[in-house]
């Protein structure tokens, strides 16, 4: 295989990354707090061995990952105390099942059998403490979220919630299942921590913006595939060429 068909595959294999991310982006357009990915390409320039200037480096592409949107989506309103969103940057810290903390902006939460305020999938919500928070029978009915994060029953306050934020966002990973995880966060003090309650962080996934890109990256990869046909007839006809002379 030659150069040229390695540069296209490497083309075409970005590409399809691309798609992967789009298709994602536009299948989560719906999902609460969810932030547009994007991919992350870097060029390398390999030295060849040709004597012409021109072709002595070659450009291939190397998949960085990818990285999030972090614009805020809009507010959409349920009317449901229990729905919260967080205004600026920041994330809820949820608790997963092997003991570990996660991130996540959807603020759908919900109270678990056993009296623990809970966020997505079920997870237990962690307050300012690093513990979940109690929600006593009797305060179910009538519990009240504010805008510092306190969360109070009748008989006054029952914890905190928690807003972790990053001072780089890139260190955030995504898991896949709406949560996200990440190291060295700064818990919000209540000053900072604004939480607006009775509705929800929409996704800030753009669907015509995304539908777009995905009709450019099948546009790019029709034109790469023209390209590699075109390379495929002009290796038939050198061998061609090649198998008419007689020694």
């Amino acid at each position: 295989m030659d150069i040229s068909a390695f540069v296209l595959l490497g083309h075409e294999q970005a590409l399809r990354r691309r798609m992967d991310v789009v298709a994602n982006n536009l299948a989560n357009v719906t999902t609460s707090g969810f932030k547009r990915e994007q991919p992350l390409f870097h060029e390398t320039v390999r030295e060849g061995r040709s004597e012409e200037p021109a072709a002595r480096q070659t450009s291939f592409v190397l998949d960085y990952g990818a990285i999030h949107d972090t614009a805020e989506g809009a507010f959409a309103a349920t009317g449901n105390p229990l729905d919260i969103a967080i205004e600026g940057s920041g994330y809820l810290s949820v608790q997963l099942p092997d003991g570990n903390t996660a991130f996540t902006r959807a603020g759908k939460l919900a109270i678990l059998d056993d009296g623990r305020l809970a966020a997505a999938g079920g997870l237990p919500l962690l307050g300012d403490n690093g513990q979940p928070i109690l929600i006593p029978p009797e305060a179910q009915a009538a519990l009240r979220i504010g805008k510092d994060g306190n969360v109070e029953g009748p008989g006054g306050p029952l914890g905190r919630i928690g807003v972790t934020t990053f001072a780089d966002e890139r260190s955030v990973r995504v898991r896949g299942d709406g949560l996200s995880e990440g190291e060295s966060g700064t818990l919000l003090p209540p000053a900072a921590t604004r939480i607006r309650s009775g509705g929800l962080e929409s996704s800030n996934v753009q669907p015509v913006g995304e539908t777009t890109a995905m009709i450019e990256i099948l546009r790019a990869y029709q034109s790469s595939k023209r390209m590699g046909d075109a390379l495929d007839d002009l290796r038939k006809s050198a061998i061609q060429r090649l198998g008419t002379f007689r020694n």
